[in-house]
């Protein structure tokens, strides 16, 4: 039971593995283990020993570890530019309405509260922050294809954009650290990389 796993929902796991010594022979750059395991329909295993499913996939891909610092950095810079484009739609808004000095603190309350909900919402990006997501993007793709060199740059972006979605792929390219990703749009793109 203390091993048993719980999926209720559709969601990818990402580890990351940073070997000393069983790197492999034929690398001469430092590259680091991508672990995977993702589930397309809720699971829940009460016995390790006797479980199988249809709907549980996993995999592994090394990954150059300068090329992961490298993303992390450029999806961290998307990321900030996502959330200023978010606060200046926010304030255009509150800015069109009049308000007194206490309408203006029930408003911050409601702003304060609603904070969850922004995450999620999909973001309007301008034209500078829509092609740096596709540059982004495309980066992603290279590195999580099965076959880099038919992994051609985005034309489009592949889910919408949140600020949700691009902090689990910053996440994602954190090897000091594990994510889990639930974003629909996102999870289907990601699992369509790894086939």
């Amino acid at each position: 039971e203390s091993r048993a796993a719980n999926a209720s929902n559709k969601e990818i796991n990402i580890q990351w593995y940073i070997p000393s010594l069983a790197k492999p022979s034929t690398y001469t750059e430092t590259k680091v283990l991508l672990l995977y395991a993702y589930n397309t329909k809720p699971v829940k295993i009460s016995n390790i020993k006797i479980f199988s499913s249809m709907s549980m996939f996993s995999g592994h891909l090394w990954i150059p570890l300068a090329r992961i610092i490298s993303l992390r950095e450029k999806l961290s810079n998307l990321k900030q530019q996502v959330e200023m484009l978010m606060q200046s739609s926010t304030s255009l808004s509150s800015a069109s309405e009049p308000t007194t000095f206490l309408e203006q603190s029930e408003t911050l309350k409601i702003i304060t509260s609603k904070k969850p909900k922004m995450n999620v919402a999909k973001v309007h990006l301008d034209e500078k922050t829509e092609e740096m997501a596709k540059r982004c993007l495309s980066e992603v793709k290279a590195l999580l294809s099965v076959v880099p060199a038919l992994s051609l740059p985005l034309t489009e972006i592949p889910f919408d954009v949140t600020l949700q979605s691009i902090g689990s792929l910053e996440d994602m390219f954190d090897p000091a650290n594990g994510c889990i990703i639930t974003e629909e749009s996102l999870f289907n793109w990601i699992i369509s990389l790894f086939h």
